[in-house]
């Protein structure tokens, strides 16, 4: 958000208008999760372990906070918490008895289980978006070329829609030099996307 804000005004219209998920569950652990547990929202310290540290500036934006108070109370990086883990001595994972995760909020759609992967928010959308304009559930597709390592990734998917095929064609961009390089050639007109991830 802050890049599109100091360097392409512009796209500020073309931005999502949904919370980043870490900002989506906050307000809910603080009024859901605390009212179920019957613990008073300002005794919960709601922290958060994000591997982008804009993920730190994000809690710090005021229209995310509610009633004056941020929900998310702090982040760490994936290195930070490695390095916690590292001064208490955990370190032999394999060793570790293995638990399930809490089912605070019951059952989640198979959507719900990219959000934590690069890629994952688009896809989840993507998914989502079909299966309304088609009207029908989407059948298995596996979105390899929005996984990976690569700094940008690029994907074109055609669907059916009313009879006609449409390609939808998506980007995603790993770091800000890679997200300044993606912008650079859509503004040039040398690509264009109906969906781009940062």
């Amino acid at each position: 958000i802050n890049l599109v804000e100091k360097k392409f005004p512009e796209l500020i219209p073309n931005l999502s208008t949904c919370r980043s998920p870490q900002m989506m569950i906050a307000p809910l652990v603080k009024t859901f999760f605390a009212t179920k547990m019957k613990i008073d929202p300002d005794l919960t310290f709601h922290v958060s372990i994000m591997p982008c540290t804009a993920k730190k500036d994000e809690i710090e934006r005021q229209q995310m906070w509610r009633n004056g108070k941020r929900d998310l109370d702090a982040v760490l990086t994936t290195r930070e918490f490695g390095q916690l883990l590292k001064m208490r001595g955990i370190s032999n994972f394999a060793a570790l008895e293995g638990s399930n995760y809490d089912s605070l909020l019951g059952a989640s759609s198979g959507a719900a289980s990219l959000f934590g992967v690069t890629g994952g928010v688009m896809e989840a959308a993507l998914r989502t978006a079909i299966e309304i304009k088609t009207k029908q559930p989407l059948p298995r597709v596996e979105f390899q070329a929005c996984r990976g390592l690569a700094q940008v990734k690029e994907a074109a998917l055609t669907i059916e829609v009313e009879g006609t095929p449409v390609t939808l064609r998506i980007a995603i961009a790993n770091t800000i030099r890679a997200t300044l390089d993606l912008v650079a050639r859509i503004k040039a007109g040398q690509a264009s996307y109906h969906f781009v991830e940062i």
